[in-house]
């Protein structure tokens, strides 16, 4: 069951506080899921589609007719609701081209982020900084696996740079950059996923 939220009604800490880190059993069952689909494809959708929802379906595609008359049935709000999450998430993306990024239309959740950390772990967070970085022409990929592998990663990476008629662009403003999207202290090192990040220029 997902539970909806009205953000209106909600503290900020009430989101931002959520543990959102699955269980390792839940972690383990959808992995094996995602590797069937691939190696099974429709297949498997069709097997699991049967095993969960007990809905046995030859044909995965969706008619117009039935798009049709879903948009028919379909409450106006919620539809508006859709229609608006569509456009956060374009206007999210749109913002990942050739650059870091900070999405925050609340300056004051930064304010309660800074006075939460502070308070929780009793450091002085006061130099901590509110700003949107452009970093110019990358190229970057996702690093899955323990931080010492990173090399080879590396390396493929600036293959694949040349590949396309680029070298790195190192300077005194541009830098190798890694960004952890996973906690060392609860991840297992082979789960852990870095974004490594090259500045690059157009080979002349």
């Amino acid at each position: 069951m997902i539970r909806l939220y009205n953000f209106d009604e909600l503290k900020p800490e009430e989101i931002l506080n959520r543990d959102i880190r699955a269980e390792k059993n839940v972690e383990d069952v959808v992995d094996a899921i995602i590797a069937d689909v691939r190696a099974r494809g429709d297949d498997a959708l069709k097997d699991y589609a049967l095993k969960f929802d007990g809905a046995a379906i030859e044909n995965l595609q969706v008619t117009q007719a039935e798009i049709d008359e879903a948009f028919a049935g379909m409450d106006p709000y919620f539809l508006e609701t859709l229609r608006q999450a569509t456009e956060n998430i374009e206007q999210f993306h749109r913002q990942q081209v050739h650059k870091n990024f900070v999405m925050n239309d609340r300056p004051a959740e930064f304010d309660w982020a800074v006075q939460e950390a502070t308070a929780k772990k009793k450091k002085d967070f006061s130099k901590v900084e509110f700003f949107t970085y452009d970093e110019g022409l990358c190229v970057q990929c996702m690093h899955i696996g323990p931080y010492d592998t990173e090399p080879e990663t590396l390396r493929q990476l600036d293959a694949f740079a040349a590949e396309q008629g680029y070298c790195p662009d190192f300077s005194d403003t541009r830098f190798h950059h890694e960004i952890y999207l996973g906690d060392p202290r609860r991840t297992a090192p082979e789960k852990l996923k870095t974004v490594l990040r090259h500045p690059i220029r157009k080979i002349e």
